[in-house]
């Protein structure tokens, strides 16, 4: 009776041991999710801002092949 006892023992506390750590695991996985979420929107904000701020620029070098004649390379 004492081997069945201690065999539910240790199942029990396996599986305890088992609970405790997917908590951890989800909870650090919320996390990175978070932290993917976030840089994500930098990303997209820093694409944004790279692109507006292109467009002067490509207008400017447009202006100035057209003072001096030159047209666009074809690649």
């Amino acid at each position: 009776m004492l081997w069945p006892m201690l065999a539910l023992a240790l199942a029990f506390c396996g599986i305890a041991v088992l609970a405790v750590l997917s908590v951890r695991v989800h909870a650090e996985v919320r996390g990175l999710a978070r932290q993917v979420s976030e840089s994500s929107r930098r990303i997209t904000r820093a694409a944004e801002d790279l692109e507006r701020a292109s467009v002067p620029l490509g207008s400017h070098v447009d202006a100035l092949r057209r003072e001096r004649g030159t047209a666009p390379h074809p690649e």
